[in-house]
């Protein structure tokens, strides 16, 4: 089996290019990216390629499967590239599998895809899938399920799956989680079990899972001929703030909600840090997921329990772990991180 992983160099990417060529039914795995690795694995080949620009027909041809990894998340402050990358950029890629007849094609959607929803209770995958308006995340998320919809209409000879998974974390990605997420002036030395306060912002519950735990999930998806639609994948137990005091030993801190959102807005106004508030009204407004499809059809089981995931991004942090990759290196922010800074903290993508 051939299977094409577009986007294959980032946090799920890298553990699932490993998870692939370690499976007997899986002869030859191209792992696709913009910028090249220096990661090698047995049974896989690299390829540069982007899904804005280059033919990506003969990237898919001759595959079995395609899994579709490839987003972006920076530069926040362009949101014009971003869309061409995420939305457009599937677009393209949707056409080429069209075009080639590849049979099988598994994307990465996200819980960032739904609609507002509870936080007392969990929801399938018949929940309305509109994003959160606020987040561009999330309304990429929904608008690239859209055009998937038409395109299963279109192409019905090609089995279309779609994972939709919570938090996503590793140690060996805490690098890249730090540049996308908090930015250059993270104290990252002081992370760590011993050091610390908790964030208690009222209603704000949230799910992880383990990256190589979801790596899985994506293997199945791809093996399993009578996977299709979509699948919510998430750990237990549901992270809050009381929940992740108990796990690491920190004390929480009461933080009203406008008062985290502003914060959050002024940080990025400021450059401070290149996330957004649009991330802070999709943790509070995407709903907790029932995974009971995935496991009972699929036989998806999480190995990493969502806390445990948290406190190795956390010591990933502290220790600034990262994979040979370009999204993933501790090195690609540059020497102290002056990389980061110099390209205006969300207004250029870090090299």
């Amino acid at each position: 089996m051939r299977v094409v992983v577009v986007g294959a160099t980032g946090n799920v990417g890298t553990s699932l290019v490993r998870a692939l060529s370690e499976d007997d039914a899986v002869d030859h795995v191209v792992g696709v990216a913009r910028r090249l690795p220096r990661l090698e694995l047995p049974g896989v080949d690299w390829r540069a390629a982007d899904v804005v620009h280059d033919d990506l027909g003969s990237v898919v041809s001759g595959a079995d499967a395609v899994v579709h990894l490839a987003w972006r998340i920076q530069p926040s402050r362009d949101l014009d590239a971003l869309w061409l990358t995420n939305v457009q950029g599937t677009t393209r890629l949707l056409r080429a599998i069209a075009d080639e007849g590849v049979p099988a094609f598994v994307y990465a959607s996200s819980v960032g895809a739904y609609s507002h929803g509870p936080k007392d209770e969990r929801v399938d995958e018949s929940w309305p899938v509109q994003g959160i308006r606020s987040s561009f995340y999330s309304r990429h998320k929904a608008e690239v399920e859209r055009r998937l919809d038409r395109f299963e209409m279109e192409v019905p000879s090609t089995r279309v799956v779609r994972l939709r998974p919570a938090l996503v974390f590793k140690r060996r990605a805490a690098s890249g989680v730090r540049r996308l997420f908090a930015g250059p002036f993270l104290p990252t030395p002081l992370l760590g079990r011993r050091f610390g306060v908790v964030p208690a912002v009222p209603g704000l519950r949230v799910q992880a899972v383990h990256s190589d735990d979801v790596a899985q999930a994506y293997r199945l998806a791809v093996l399993r001929d009578d996977a299709r639609g979509a699948y919510n994948v998430a750990a237990e137990p549901v992270l809050d703030a009381q929940v992740l005091a108990e796990r690491l030993g920190w004390p929480t801190v009461p933080v009203p909600l406008a008062v985290a959102r502003a914060g959050t807005s002024a940080a990025w106004r400021l450059r401070l840090q290149p996330s957004p508030p649009g991330w802070v009204d999709m943790g509070l407004g995407a709903p907790l997921l029932d995974c009971s499809r995935i496991e009972n059809e699929l036989g998806w089981t999480p190995k990493v329990a969502a806390d445990d995931a948290v406190v190795e991004l956390l010591e990933g942090l502290r220790e600034g772990s990262g994979e040979p990759t370009p999204p993933l290196s501790e090195d690609t922010g540059g020497p102290a991180r002056l990389g980061e800074v110099a390209s205006g903290v969300g207004a250029r993508e870090g090299r």
